[in-house]
């Protein structure tokens, strides 16, 4: 049995799918979602929808059973993850799970991501479980950025504060069929992978990416971390949100997203999604 938590979620989603897609009978699948009507195409194939949250060790509990393999999805409650997190590997060691499979974020041990600390966390939970395991170190999604795509098409102009650093962005599909793969394979071998893009790009390269798709002149207008948050709050963002938002993108400038690495690539047997590619489908609508 191959369990999925957050299977209701984007990524989720495409790993249960991209599991019955790679031949896996619905039957051996298992989607844990909070909320089961928000899962009710998976249920129609033949998947089993299982009702869980990260916060009920007694939900995961019964959720898990029989589970063979399991990815856990990182939940989305900052502050709240690791112990979260805990009470699924707790779970998993209970039910007996041979192998969980983990969406980490890149370096995590040797990053200024705001993001890292509690996937460091969750990482040292994992290995102090003594469960066999992957933890997928996934790189920033290409998604992350349709919003600047659209906007950059309207006004010219991407906005930030992450200087030259590169970006090495896949989409949530290739991540998701990295995770597939390692969860379909015959013997998956336990570590720590750094999954990324094949072709890192800065959000100049970003800006240039939506000039050659629109015909029209797209610049990068790159801020200092104090001008980023004025304009962010001119945007109508929260402080807090604005002051996250701006952290990430100076962690982008000093080289947190740019691994080297082009694990995902071998690992899902193509190249990844590349940006220009991601750009044009966004703009396509």
């Amino acid at each position: 049995m191959i369990t999925v938590t957050g299977a209701s979620g984007h990524l989720g989603r495409l790993v249960v799918t991209g599991l019955l897609d790679a031949g896996v009978p619905a039957g051996e699948v298992v989607a844990v979602v909070r909320t089961p009507g928000k899962a009710s195409d998976l249920a129609a194939r033949g998947v089993q929808v299982r009702q869980a949250e990260y916060g009920d060790p007694a939900s995961l509990q019964t959720a898990l059973e029989g589970t063979h393999r399991l990815l856990l999805v990182s939940g989305s409650e900052v502050g709240q993850r690791v112990v979260q997190h805990g009470n699924v590997l707790d779970a998993a060691r209970a039910a007996g799970v041979g192998l969980v499979v983990y969406t980490s974020a890149p370096k995590v041990d040797d990053t200024p991501l705001p993001l890292a600390p509690e996937h460091a966390a969750t990482e040292r939970l994992i290995a102090e479980a003594g469960l066999p395991a992957v933890v997928l170190r996934n790189n920033w999604y290409l998604e992350n950025y349709d919003q600047p795509i659209t906007t950059a098409a309207a006004t010219g102009e991407v906005v930030g504060s992450s200087g030259a650093g590169r970006i090495a962005a896949a989409t949530r599909a290739d991540f998701a069929a990295g995770a597939v793969a390692v969860l379909t394979a015959a013997e998956p071998e336990p570590g720590i992978v750094e999954l990324g893009g094949d072709q890192p790009f800065t959000l100049a390269d970003l800006a240039a990416a939506v000039a050659a798709e629109t015909g029209r002149e797209v610049t990068y207008r790159d801020l200092s971390a104090e001008e980023h948050v004025q304009f962010l709050l001119g945007q109508g963002l929260p402080q807090e949100t604005a002051e996250f938002v701006v952290g990430l993108d100076q962690s982008i400038a000093q080289g947190a997203l740019e691994t080297g690495s082009t694990a995902l690539s071998a690992l899902i047997g193509r190249p990844t999604t590349p940006l220009a590619e991601h750009v044009r489908s966004v703009l396509a609508g």
